[in-house]
């Protein structure tokens, strides 16, 4: 009798019962996992508000962020003075009183009279919310000095870089393990073994010879940017040139960490192929693509996620250089342009930015952990 056929005749026996107590027992397994993402949320929530104060002490080493805070009052205050009619046609002496004494007031209203510990906690509402003030010399795609609409205008175009090119990346290393764990020891096994200590150069050093490869010798496609310029006028015509100028810096992604990945996921696959559970279901007759996901692939999936996060982790770290090099109008390259022009909420913001990315990833990593992992408990009643 085959497998289906005894669930069937178990389901049979059992009665309308099991069905209740199937649902009950997956409301309680949703309440363990939704318990489980709560605790993991507020850890990873402190977490990075520890490291947003750090960065907040860091940054105003020396009183800078002291200083940026005067300087944006200073010249709130004179826009707002030069709006008045009646403050033009005073005399320079009786004007520059008034400004002092606004600004003074403006200081302290703000509290900045305060000692800086003191100020601390509304710095740190500040950076959690990016009202951080407007750039000196920065603007966003709209034209706003602001610093939260700078970032903010510029995420999306991150996300569209690295949101494809890393799922791009997980799928190619997953199938491209478990196709050459079942070709071991072949030719195309030993290439992907000798390619992949390449994986040690970053993504941006693959761009650089992408780039004159396919850009500068050939001509196939763009140097960089998001789209051409002009931008198309249709919706088409716009995806089909952002998918154009997307190849060269997705593929520098992919290159940089498809082999390494292979090459190690498929040793997991290797060893939990071999175990003696997987021998016993070739035995039985089961298909070899029920092996690999039933008793290979989930096995694996704990550590090759792990392995995954930390790629990912360090995708996060390398984006200032990768696209600065594509010329890519992301949080990367103005966190590369505010290092140079001095713009210290800038940098501030896109840290925090990247910060919440780094956190959800974590995040989702861990609920995926959790859900592919049994041996994670996931608030699990303690057995006397």
């Amino acid at each position: 009798m085959s497998e289906m056929a005894i669930s069937e005749a178990q389901e049979t026996r059992a009665g309308p019962g099991q069905g209740s107590g199937i649902r009950i027992m997956l409301s309680r397994s949703l309440a363990r996992i939704g318990r489980y993402a709560l605790v993991r949320l507020l850890t990873i929530g402190i977490a990075v508000v520890i490291g947003i104060l750090l960065t907040i002490f860091i940054a105003n080493w020396g009183g800078h962020l002291d200083e940026l805070k005067k300087a944006e009052i200073s010249y709130g205050v004179m826009v707002a003075l030069r709006e008045r009619p009646e403050w033009r046609i005073l005399p320079r002496e009786e004007r520059d009183a008034i400004y002092q004494e606004m600004v003074a007031i403006e200081r302290a209203r703000r509290g900045l009279d305060r000692p800086f510990l003191v100020r601390t906690p509304g710095y740190l509402i500040s950076a959690l919310t990016l009202d951080l003030g407007r750039a000196a010399h920065m603007t966003s795609p709209s034209g706003s000095s602001q610093v939260r609409l700078i970032i903010l205008e510029l995420l999306p175009a991150t996300l569209v870089l690295f949101g494809p090119a890393n799922l791009l990346l997980f799928f190619l290393a997953l199938f491209g393990a478990l196709f050459l764990s079942r070709r071991y020891g072949s030719k195309l096994d030993k290439a992907i073994i000798a390619l992949a200590p390449t994986s040690a150069a970053p993504a941006w050093f693959y761009g650089l010879f992408l780039i004159l490869i396919f850009a500068v010798v050939l001509g196939w496609l763009p140097f960089g940017g998001m789209v051409e310029a002009p931008p198309p006028p249709t919706i088409w015509g716009y995806a089909l040139s952002l998918l154009e100028h997307l190849v060269l810096p997705v593929t520098a992604i992919v290159i940089s960490a498809v082999f390494v990945n292979i090459y190690s996921w498929r040793t997991f696959f290797l060893i939990h192929s071999s175990e003696d559970y997987v021998e016993m279901a070739r035995a039985k007759g089961l298909r070899s693509g029920a092996i690999e996901r039933k008793y290979v692939l989930r096995p694996t999936l704990p550590p090759i996620i792990m392995q995954f996060a930390l790629t990912l982790i360090f995708m996060w770290m390398g984006a200032i250089i990768l696209e600065t090099i594509f010329g890519w109008p992301g949080l990367g390259r103005q966190m590369y342009r505010a290092i140079r022009g001095g713009e210290t909420p800038v940098i501030v913001g896109i840290t925090i930015i990247f910060a919440y990315l780094l956190a959800a990833t974590l995040f989702i990593i861990d609920i995926i952990f959790a859900l592919v992992d049994p041996r994670v408990k996931v608030g699990a009643e303690r057995r006397v």
